[in-house]
């Protein structure tokens, strides 16, 4: 049996960055970057207004103010999209919109609000500043610049630079395929009929959501019956995938063949067993660059395992470069007892007051209370030399939802 830090450097080591893909840029969002990215050109190319207002010389303006207004002529309007014909001289304006190219002459725009036009003048109630409300070319951008590095996350603010740059493509990482399969006698599909000997199978659905969780792609292989033949079948479906995720059949029952029909595919097996609970029985090997995943039956042992291994891995394979949920301390508001030598991971709910978190167990941490996890909002992690916490301590918690990262109202409201 080996340790979580063990078993986790043995996944990491294992997994390869998947190929690149070509997508349009706003099927891109959240995906990882696999190119640098370089501006093709200037942005703005040329100077141009940042508001509606008029485009004057800024020191023909000195001592204008609203009970000492000063007229200049208006030689021409420049709407957006068009281009300035006249050079602009002493008490000359022209009437310029927003985005719209600076004439020469020009070195200082006076918004619209602060003037009023009489016929052919216009009276400006201001003095200006040079630059005022002028955007320079290349003050955003320059040519050969460049602008969005590889392994960079693409949030919106990336797609509208994406965008600016003329790039209606994008390259990204690839989503990985995981193939999502069950086994057992006792299992049905959510649509089954249940009854005292038959379970729903849970996993199947927690599993899949874990996995676009990652913005992966789940694909459901289905429930294998606890013969060697129908997980031969499933397992030869699940090889399409980049990974394989099975639940149940990985322990020492007779039934648990997974291991065994693993290996007749021709997995290589790195370990079936880590010091952890829940999930201790957990087989994880390879074929070439194909991960395979055997997480046990229990819905929440399945659950945390997947958390704590499968999620790492499948944010490497997709270019991601931190791979972990953030972690915080929190002050224990109960007190816990554990087995030394194995490392916990209990579910509990994270509260926030007066700027310190707070932590409590979800109550009975059995590994097949799923509601143990609904009610978590974070994983206490308990280390394998620990043996009991008392209230009060701190601890580490992983937060495994978005309970903070925002506020109910911000601070400056």
């Amino acid at each position: 049996m080996i340790t979580v830090k063990e078993a986790l450097q043995i996944i990491l080591d294992a997994t390869v960055p998947l190929k690149f893909e070509k997508i349009a840029i706003l099927e891109s969002q959240g995906r990882v970057l696999a190119e640098d990215v370089y501006a093709p050109r200037d942005i703005p190319p040329r100077d141009n207004s940042a508001m509606d207002g008029f485009g004057l010389i800024s020191e023909d303006t000195a001592g204008a103010s609203k009970d000492t207004p000063l007229l200049f002529d208006i030689i021409e309007e420049i709407p957006a999209g068009s281009m300035p014909e006249k050079i602009v001289g002493f008490a000359e304006a022209v009437r310029i919109m927003t985005g719209a190219p600076i004439p020469e002459g020009v070195d200082a725009v006076i918004p619209v609000e602060n003037t009023e036009v009489d016929g052919k003048q216009v009276k400006i109630f201001e003095e200006a500043r040079i630059g005022q409300n002028v955007r320079y070319r290349a003050e955003d951008v320059k040519e050969g610049e460049q602008v969005l590095s590889r392994g960079r996350i693409i949030r919106p603010a990336e797609i509208g630079m994406l965008a600016s740059l003329g790039r209606s493509f994008v390259q990204v990482y690839q989503k990985p395929l995981v193939a999502i399969m069950t086994s057992g006698d006792e299992l049905i599909d959510v649509d089954g009929v249940a009854t005292p000997e038959k379970i729903i199978s849970s996993n199947t659905y927690s599993g899949a959501a874990q996995v676009m969780e990652c913005l992966a792609v789940p694909m459901l292989v289905g429930i294998a019956r606890d013969a060697k033949e129908d997980l031969i079948a499933k397992f030869t479906t699940a090889l399409r995938a980049d990974v394989i995720v099975s639940s149940a059949g990985v322990s020492v029952g007779d039934y648990d063949y997974v291991k065994d029909v693993m290996k007749e595919m021709g997995v290589t097996i790195d370990f079936h067993r880590v010091s952890q609970r829940p999930g201790r029985p957990f087989t994880f090997g390879r074929a070439g660059e194909k991960l395979f995943f055997g997480l046990p039956g229990n819905p929440v042992s399945s659950m945390v395992t997947f958390e704590e291994y499968v999620r790492p891995a499948l944010l490497k394979m997709s270019g991601h470069r931190r791979l972990f949920r953030r972690t915080i301390t929190a002050v224990l508001k109960e007190d816990i007892k554990k087995k030394k030598g194995l490392r916990f991971f209990i579910r509990g709910m994270v509260t926030k007051e007066d700027g310190k978190y707070y932590v409590a167990t979800t109550g009975e941490q059995g590994s097949g209370i799923l509601k143990s996890m609904v009610l978590a909002n974070g994983i206490i992690v308990l280390p394998e030399d620990t043996v009991s916490c008392k209230a009060g301590d701190t601890v580490t918690v992983q937060l495994i939802d978005r309970s903070f990262e925002a506020d109910e109202q911000p601070a400056y409201l």
